[in-house]
């Protein structure tokens, strides 16, 4: 690590993603073009006769400025390539580059969704091969393999849980929920009409066990519990849990989002748990849907396994064939038109059999050992949310921070001055101030060490008084300081050259 430098006033020595970059729009100068393009005749009518009644503009400029542009866009995006991405609940984990290879054969690549079954067997095989491998990590006998993100899961689950109680002529109306569940989880149960009804966490950053049997009841279709949960501990609690909301007649839905921490290591089945969805992307390497291409499969119970949705596959004397119909009439429906999401069970298939049962528990350990390395180096400058050691990820508070005049947003900006992507702020919301952290297990010591250096700098020049520091961080970026609740609220999404004449006069 290097000196402070007076010059960056920076622990690090690095000055963030200081290239300024001008909208393309603004880079237009007219007649300049990187291709030549063949004159429409103007005699020729288009699109039925209508005829265009203003420019189209697009701006003009050579192929190099495009290549320079987006290159130095891109090069304003942190990402898990460049260096620790300590995101916590988000787990950015590295992408193997075998598996990005896998994904691009021939014949895998290339696979169009409305081929006949016929000519996809190896495609199905897959899909088969890897729905073993999720029922075998987690001890679950069936899965739903077509959801195509986490929250996608739970819907899926949800709707799952909802269609066996209306099986039995009662849907009920309640879901217990923690108050430290992700967002989607009480966004979800509201979606499809089920009532949510928060649990407090004890002072251990678990589930209040007394206070969940205190809700329980016959109108209780079941709870939806993160293990380990989103403060990076483990419910010790969890069988109990489970035993509890089984004998008032609902079912356990477990967020599966935190399974990279536990894989290979402890099946949720053998837990109690009735439905789970897996994200692909954290625990078996898939990249983060972004808005696209996602995998939330769900692995359900004997007891909701008639329920799931269609199409699912089937292996018989023929070969591998995709079941659409429902004979029994018991699954809830179709969740999309396709089944799945072929590229990203390619790379988490390529990701299982690379590393095999061994190396998925090992896996699961290092992102344990990663993460306790980090809150037991950093427990000294800032103030650990709860006792012990933790899971996959360390949480802290801003105790650390009391009477400095510095905030836990501040304490982020001034992360971004020295080459990190901020860790998670604020969340979960029973921690205040919270910082979570997730180192996960690809990070080398050496890096973590780097980072470690960095949040301890910052914590103690916090301490030493140099408030106003931090109030005006970041300084090394083309932007400072976003009013961020006004850009969410009033989003410019669109340039148009009179608002930016206005703007520049």
């Amino acid at each position: 690590m290097t000196t402070p430098n007076p010059l960056t006033n920076t622990i690090s020595g690095n000055r963030g993603l200081q290239i300024e970059e001008p909208l393309i729009f603004e880079m237009d100068a007219p007649g300049r073009s990187g291709v030549d393009l063949p004159a429409v005749p103007q005699h020729k009518e288009r699109l039925g006769g209508l005829k265009r009644k203003s420019e189209v503009g697009l701006p003009g400029l050579g192929e190099s400025q495009v290549v320079r542009h987006y290159t130095k866009l891109s090069q304003k995006n942190y990402a898990i390539d460049m260096s620790v991405y300590p995101l916590g609940s988000c787990t950015m984990k590295h992408n193997p580059r075998l598996n990005e290879k896998i994904a691009r054969l021939n014949g895998i690549a290339d696979l169009h969704p409305m081929q006949p079954v016929s000519t996809v067997q190896g495609a199905l095989e897959v899909i088969d091969t890897l729905a073993h491998w999720l029922k075998t990590l987690t001890g679950m006998p069936a899965v739903a393999m077509s959801p195509a993100a986490g929250a996608h899961g739970e819907l899926c689950g949800m709707l799952t849980i909802r269609a066996a109680h209306l099986a039995k002529g009662n849907a009920r109306k309640r879901i217990l929920v923690p108050e430290s569940a992700h967002g989607t989880n009480p966004a979800t149960a509201a979606s499809i009409g089920y009532e949510v009804d928060p649990v407090p966490a004890d002072d251990r950053g678990r589930v209040d066990l007394a206070a969940f049997k205190a809700k329980l009841g016959p109108d209780v279709a079941g709870t939806m519990i993160t293990n380990p949960n989103t403060c990076g501990l483990f419910e010790n609690d969890i069988i109990d849990i489970a035993d509890a909301v089984h004998g008032a007649g609902g079912y356990f839905y477990c967020d599966g989002a935190n399974f990279n921490a536990i894989v290979g290591r402890v099946r949720p089945g053998d837990l109690g748990v009735d439905a789970m969805h897996i994200n692909l992307h954290k625990t078996f390497s898939t990249p983060h849907g972004g808005g696209g291409p996602g995998a939330g499969p769900v692995v359900l119970s004997e007891a909701l396994a008639p329920y799931a949705p269609l199409p699912y596959v089937t292996h018989g004397k023929n070969g591998f064939d995709l079941v659409e119909q429902d004979d029994s009439g018991k699954a809830f429906g179709r969740l999309k038109g396709f089944h799945g999401q072929m590229g990203m069970f390619t790379r988490a298939l390529s990701y299982i059999l690379s590393h095999g049962a061994d190396g998925l528990r090992q896996v699961s350990g290092d992102a344990v050992l990663n993460a306790n390395y980090l809150q037991a180096s950093l427990r000294g400058d800032l103030s650990a949310a709860f006792p012990g050691t933790c899971m996959h990820e360390a949480l802290f508070n801003d105790d650390f921070l009391e009477g400095t005049n510095v905030t836990t947003l501040d304490f982020a900006k001034a992360m971004i001055d020295e080459g990190y992507h901020p860790m998670t702020m604020y969340f979960p919301l029973v921690v205040h101030g919270a910082l979570l952290m997730e180192p996960t297990e690809t990070e080398s010591k050496t890096d973590l060490d780097r980072y470690i250096e960095v949040v301890q700098g910052l914590a103690r020049r916090a301490k030493g008084g140099d408030a106003t520091y931090f109030q005006g961080a970041p300084y090394h970026t083309p932007r400072r300081r976003l009013d961020e609740t006004l850009a969410a609220r009033q989003p410019i999404l669109r340039w148009k050259p009179e608002q930016a004449k206005k703007a520049a006069e």
